[in-house]
């Protein structure tokens, strides 16, 4: 009877003892920078829910360390000077994961801040999940353990354009260069010029111009017609994608755009009929595959809207963090061991809609299927309220959208 009494004392004793300690571990957070109020906040907020909605997922699968992931939310204001506080902020407040995309600009802070914290703490690491700056500096001279990135760059979204253009006879002959003068512009210009040869075109010319500060671009479409351009290819995106395509509806210009960003939001609805036929290179579509249009769907059902622009490419990036976080092994005494997710993350293979994607531990580039769509009115998935959609031209597997490593790139590896 005893031994019986010391059994029944000793069981609520046990679980008391594993609550516990599962309630010391340390909570996984990951947090999300973004500009999430004002006029520019339209992005942040997809990546803030592409970000939940696998967030949401990884939880219902169980969490980390049998305990739920936290999301938590800071608002940059747009900028680098912003983000890097929000930084703090969030690593104050024990957050061991970053979450960012919408600027180049604020990705380049973000991650040297980071790899500066990393250096004085050790033991104490945070990484940055990289969703959307697509510099190609992020994954060359400025790589480091601590920064990966799901999204494509410049190199990744011009050759699967250049591809699906040429197959489909829509491409040309002569190229014109339109981009903005900053980082990611400059990469696109690079881009076009190295896949001429594979694409069999000439670039008859190219034009770097001020970000986001022109409101006319009728001269610059009188370049475009001045050169007998067949394609323009660009970078472009928000006002200076809208007013460039506007510009050349409104010369008569008969060149076809090939664009990186064309399914921003608001795009088709302000660009109407001066959209049809232009091309966007992009990481998703959900008129790809049964897969897409099933992950489209369940996206709707829990976000309330089909994914659109950046948000599967966060979802999926995310997701990529749930499955590294399955083998990573727990740090000592319930601590977060980022080192170790890492190292797992480094090594991850995930089955996307798309196609799989997996991380390049040489670079920590993910390597992640492309799409080339079309603007046309018999698209299945309407954008912005209007008759069109992106219809699938080509779907690219991982490895025939992906670009080499860069030589800048050299990864040091914690022990």
């Amino acid at each position: 009877m005893k031994m019986k009494a010391s059994t029944r004392f000793l069981a609520p004793l046990a679980a008391a003892f594993l609550a516990s300690t599962a309630a010391s571990a340390e909570p996984l957070k990951i947090a999300v920078i973004e500009t999430l109020s004002g006029p520019q906040a339209s992005t942040g907020l997809l990546f803030k829910a592409g970000a939940k909605y696998a967030v949401d997922k990884i939880n219902a699968a169980g969490g980390y360390a049998g305990a739920p992931v936290e999301l938590l939310e800071y608002d940059n204001q747009g900028g680098p000077v912003g983000a890097a506080d929000k930084v703090k902020a969030a690593i104050a407040d024990g957050a061991r994961f970053i979450v960012q995309g919408a600027s180049s600009a604020v990705s380049g802070q973000i991650t040297e801040d980071v790899r500066k914290y990393n250096i004085r703490n050790p033991g104490k690491e945070v990484i940055f999940l990289n969703v959307g700056g697509e510099a190609l500096e992020l994954t060359g001279a400025k790589c480091h353990f601590h920064h990966f990135r799901f999204n494509p760059n410049a190199q990744v979204r011009v050759k699967p354009m250049v591809l699906a253009m040429k197959d489909a006879g829509i491409l040309g002959t002569r190229v014109y260069a339109m981009n903005q003068n900053y980082s990611w512009g400059i990469d696109m210009q690079g881009a076009i010029e190295d896949n001429a040869k594979l694409g069999g075109y000439q670039v008859v010319e190219k034009t770097l111009h001020d970000v986001n500060k022109i409101q006319d671009f009728s001269p610059y479409v009188a370049k475009v017609a001045a050169a007998n351009a067949e394609t323009v290819m660009t970078g472009n995106w928000s006002n200076d994608l809208l007013l460039l395509m506007k510009a050349a509806h409104g010369a008569g210009l008969k060149a076809r755009f090939a664009t990186a960003f064309l399914d921003q939001p608001g795009n088709i609805a302000n660009a109407g009929d001066v959209a049809v036929g232009n091309v966007v290179s992009h990481p998703f579509n959900a008129e790809a595959n049964a897969d897409t249009a099933a992950f489209a769907e369940d996206y709707k059902a829990k976000m309330g809207h089909y994914p659109v622009y950046i948000e599967p490419q966060t979802a999926f990036g995310v997701a990529m963090l749930g499955e590294a976080l399955k083998t990573a092994p727990a740090g000592k005494d319930g601590a977060i061991d980022v080192n170790a997710i890492g190292k797992a993350l480094e090594n991850v293979k995930l089955k996307t809609p798309m196609g799989e994607a997996s991380m390049r531990a040489a670079d920590h580039q993910a390597q992640i299927p492309m799409v080339v769509s079309i603007v046309a009115e018999d698209a299945r998935f309407k954008v912005d309220g209007t008759p069109y959609g992106f219809k699938p031209m080509k779907v690219f597997t991982a490895a025939e959208a992906s670009s080499p490593v860069q030589d800048a790139c050299k990864m040091n590896r914690p022990n």
